[in-house]
């Protein structure tokens, strides 16, 4: 029987999780005093700043979307806003007029994929940014690759990066992409579906209609 596998560490039942990423919070020192708003487009940004400074939860805070919401819900901090579209582009002009007048820190990973950081400051917004936490691949051996007839879930660009620097793809494998950026990075030789929603719930209701009769 063909099973999903999620690359990331999210458990959901009935799913076989497979993290390809490893996230390296970064130690530093980040003073908050001087600034109104803060922006994650993570969740692991999140994490982050809560090892470094427990202000942050006091300031204006805008989230990408649910994942990063959540996340920031924990700990009951001063969530003002959430994107209605989860990519940063797009998050970058729903938030644009929101943040005019304010002073404001993205706390980002080392590399992103979106031009969030350009869009705010060519509307002229005081803008800063903290590189708090970093993705490196996980390390796999052959014996963990997924089976024949897999369906594959990729949740980042980082994923799909990372899935084929530890396994071969076989041509038995469904790919489901979490959404268009994911979906930019996947090589040409694979072909995938794009979830309805930016969800990991939405890419698992796809990933189970797979194993109805009529999709196979």
């Amino acid at each position: 029987m063909s099973k999903i596998y999620l690359l990331n560490s999210d458990t959901y039942e009935g799913i076989t999780t497979l993290p390809t990423i490893k996230i390296n919070l970064l130690p530093k020192e980040i003073n908050l005093d001087d600034f109104d708003a803060l922006i994650f487009t993570s969740k692991n940004g999140v994490k982050a700043i809560d090892k470094l400074n427990k202000e942050w939860i006091n300031k204006e805070i805008y989230s990408i979307g649910q994942g990063t919401s959540k996340e920031i819900k924990k700990h009951n901090a001063n969530l003002v806003y959430t994107a209605k579209n989860s990519y940063g582009d797009s998050f970058a002009q729903e938030i644009k007029q929101k943040l005019k007048g304010k002073k404001v820190l993205f706390l980002r990973a080392k590399v992103v994929t979106s031009k969030l950081n350009q869009i705010l400051l060519n509307e002229g917004i005081d803008l800063k940014e903290e590189i708090v936490y970093e993705t490196v691949c996980a390390d796999y051996s052959a014996k963990h690759s997924p089976q024949s007839d897999s369906i594959i879930i990729f949740t980042s660009p980082s994923t799909i990066k990372c899935f084929l620097k530890n396994f071969k793809w076989q041509e038995s494998y469904r790919a489901i992409c979490i959404g268009t950026v994911t979906a930019k990075s996947m090589p040409s030789n694979i072909r995938y579906d794009i979830s309805e929603k930016q969800t990991i719930p939405s890419c698992i209701e796809l990933a189970k209609s797979y194993l109805q009769p009529s999709s196979l």
